[in-house]
């Protein structure tokens, strides 16, 4: 008897267990299978998308980059042309000075002489040469000089007009292949970008792969670290020169 008692009290204290286990409300994971899924499922949309506008806009930068070497390539060619050309007219208004200070020593010395007309026919000499074979440049300069002065090329500034086109040329080709030089640095960023995405696909790739439930969530925190990263180093490269979005759809 003692034993059926026993018995029943054994039955009873695991009853009160169980219904005991029962209304204690079990702790939800969470991280579970189902939910890895969807995320890396998402992850995996929104890393294909950033990856295809950091293609887009790194083969903007290299079309920028191109371009601008091309421009920088032949503003340069104008430029040594253009220095070319006014290095010939430097020369040649030099030697036309030299002509003219030879006809005009001629004018003095005839003057010394007492021969009045051979003076006149040297300096309408030198006149009509000059008139002839100097540059506007030259002429404004012998305009422009004072008594303290014996030559035209004294004045201030006169030798750099001959440079002027060349020099502002060379400038410009200067500046565009510094933004050539800044999109190829600019796209090779974003190209490194990529590099990024493509491990963070890589991961998210093999996500599935793994059995263990921790295992799958260290790699999908990878992943989700290096997409975050990597999109927050692309928005610190700036965009390529004269970038808008609204232009490729026609409304700008």
């Amino acid at each position: 008897m003692s034993t059926d008692n026993k018995e029943l009290e054994t039955i009873a204290s695991e009853t009160e267990t169980e219904e005991v286990e029962e209304a204690t409300p079990k702790k939800k994971k969470l991280f579970t299978a189902k939910r890895i899924e969807v995320i890396t499922a998402i992850f995996l949309g929104v890393t294909a998308l950033l990856t295809a506008w950091a293609t887009w806009i790194g083969s903007l930068h290299g079309g920028n980059q191109a371009t601008n070497f091309t421009k920088s390539n032949n503003l340069a060619s104008e430029g040594n042309a253009a220095y070319n050309s006014a290095m010939q007219m430097y020369l040649s208004d030099l030697m036309a000075w030299n002509t003219a200070i030879d006809y005009q020593l001629d004018a003095e010395v005839a003057k010394m002489k007492g021969n009045e007309d051979e003076a006149k026919i040297y300096e309408d000499k030198m006149h009509y040469f000059m008139q002839q074979n100097s540059s506007q440049i030259l002429s404004d300069a012998m305009d422009q000089m004072d008594d303290s002065m014996s030559s035209p090329f004294e004045v201030e500034g006169m030798t750099d007009k001959y440079f002027e086109e060349s020099n502002n040329l060379i400038a410009q080709s200067q500046e565009l292949l510094e933004e050539g030089k800044r999109d190829n640095r600019n796209g090779d960023a974003y190209n490194l970008v990529n590099v990024i995405y493509s491990v963070v696909l890589f991961l998210l790739g093999i996500v599935g792969v793994f059995k263990n439930l921790p295992n799958r969530v260290v790699v999908l925190f990878i992943a989700i670290a290096g997409v975050v990263l990597a999109t927050i180093y692309m928005f610190t490269i700036p965009l390529p020169t004269g970038f808008n979005i609204l232009s490729f759809f026609g409304m700008a």
